[in-house]
């Protein structure tokens, strides 16, 4: 581990931008809009980079390598799932949310969406939505503090509590004052910290080790059982479940409400085309470079890792590899991934606690200035909270991850997915979606049947109940049909 000035330098530099940004866009969000969406004024390359920083956190750069250190090459089914994930969110969801969110009343968030597409005067979908939004969120936001604890644990030997409260503080600091905008502009910034400092770590590993030929001949010989893309041994029930759990963390995208609404706040829906194509290159690289992290790794470091220490792998190598300075805007990289995504989930529940649950149970008569300050309050709220359940160091950041992404993924994808697809969706069918889907992932979670990861039967189940119940009911309203219309015809223009 580094103590000199050279590591803190390095950290102190990019703590400083993050915060220094925070402070500028706290002039510039003063409504409710420009807090939640940034006033919908973000570009292409704002809009893709902070969608995918948000989207791979720490378990990026330390989950996924851990796991494919400790696998091999089978943690490949993840990254195959997660950017056929990604590509069918932004092909299939971007636009017509875009288009829909401003055709249904000017939408903000997630709930306030599914409210104004059903026309909810009851307000149950943004109430129940907040519900789940908060609970998964304190899971996911919490294993961002925990990757930030054993980051400066593993860099400084800081105690880990101390490490905890450095990660949060930060974060809580330019979610606070800058809301939206500075919540992006940061995720962008670290987007592009995330995939340079994830090329650079392997890629270096393979030329120490003689080159890219030479180290996959080691990892053939140190590591035989780490090629086998179907994984450890195993009976074939066992395999295919597995196959299925891995795939499924695509399914996840289209209920995500921190990678949803930058869709939402993009100036040009015209501008999403360039926006895929820059995600997408940015996905798959930086997947692909993870699970390289993983196996180079294997081979490259002399004292093994125990299965709990394997996380720390991107960490141990960047430390064997570099210079002082340089490792230490590599660690600053794995810092932003943590923190953009963490900010990111703090932002859409303080929304959520101020458009959704707020607004419509509490004071519906709220005025923009309020509805701020209750928003900023619910980021303070909110991070105590995950701190707390952040305070076990032993947590692994993957299996959080895992429950909050199946959470989001089972709840909303089902409801926005098939809200933008069909026009016969209705109110019922919608609430029905949310509670089948969200309590199938919580139930599920506890037995862990089949060894199937919860996404999987929750996502169907959720499909299934908006199906039937939206059959059994009503059609939807001529005014409510005519809106889709509308936002059909923009999506086609």
């Amino acid at each position: 581990m580094y103590n000199n000035f050279e590591v803190i330098g390095a950290f102190a530099l990019y703590l400083g931008l993050m915060m220094y940004i925070g402070v500028y866009y706290y002039r510039k969000s003063n409504s409710l809009d420009d807090y939640i969406l940034g006033g919908r004024q973000l570009g292409p390359w704002i809009t893709s980079m902070s969608a995918e920083a948000s989207d791979m956190s720490g378990w990026m750069l330390m989950g996924l390598p851990g796991f494919a250190y400790s696998t091999g090459i089978s943690a490949l089914w993840i990254a195959i799932g997660l950017a056929l994930g990604t590509w069918l969110n932004w092909v299939f969801v971007s636009k017509r949310l875009r288009n829909y969110t401003e055709v249904a009343n000017n939408s903000l968030t997630i709930p306030d969406y599914l409210k104004n597409r059903f026309h909810d005067t009851s307000r149950i979908v943004p109430v129940v939505s907040a519900i789940f939004i908060v609970i998964f969120f304190l899971i996911y936001t919490s294993s961002g503090f925990v990757a930030g604890g054993k980051l400066f644990n593993t860099i400084f030997g800081l105690d880990y509590m101390t490490s905890l409260f450095i990660t949060a503080g930060v974060v809580i600091f330019y979610t606070f004052l800058g809301g939206f905008l500075a919540v992006s502009w940061t995720d962008c910034i670290q987007g592009m910290m995330m995939f340079f400092a994830i090329l650079l770590v392997p890629v270096t590993a393979a030329m120490y080790l003689g080159g890219p030929v030479e180290t996959s001949q080691l990892i053939a010989t140190e590591f035989p059982a780490g090629l086998s893309i179907w994984g450890p041994e195993q009976d074939t029930f066992t395999l295919v479940v597995g196959i299925i759990s891995s795939l499924g963390w695509g399914l996840g995208y289209f209920g995500q409400p921190h990678i949803l609404v930058r869709f939402m706040a993009i100036s040009d829906a015209k501008e999403l085309k360039k926006a895929t194509n820059i995600a997408m290159i940015w996905v798959v690289i930086s997947l692909l470079a993870a699970v390289a992290v993983g196996l180079v790794g294997k081979v490259y470091l002399t004292i093994p890792l125990v299965d709990a220490d394997a996380e720390t792998v991107f960490l141990v190598m960047s430390e064997h590899l570099f210079n002082p300075f340089v490792a230490g805007l590599i660690w600053s990289a794995v810092l932003a991934a943590i923190m953009s995504t963490a900010s990111a989930q703090l932002l859409v529940t303080a929304s959520s606690v101020s458009q959704d649950l707020y607004r419509n149970v509490f004071a519906r008569d709220a005025g923009d200035r309020e509805l701020v300050m209750v928003s900023r309050a619910t980021v303070l709220i909110v991070s105590a909270i995950a701190i707390v359940m952040a305070v076990n160091p032993q947590s692994y950041i993957l299996t959080m991850v895992a429950y909050a992404w199946a959470g989001f993924g089972a709840a909303f994808g089902p409801a926005i997915l098939i809200s933008l697809t069909w026009k016969r969706m209705t109110l019922k069918g919608c609430i029905a979606g949310i509670l089948v889907g969200g309590i199938t992932v919580l139930v599920w979670k506890q037995f862990g049947w089949f060894g199937l990861y919860e996404i999987v039967p929750g996502f169907i189940l959720s499909a299934i109940a908006i199906f039937v119940v939206s059959l059994l009911d009503h059609e939807p309203s001529k005014e409510i049909q005519a809106e889709f219309d509308a936002s059909e015809q923009m999506h086609i223009l």
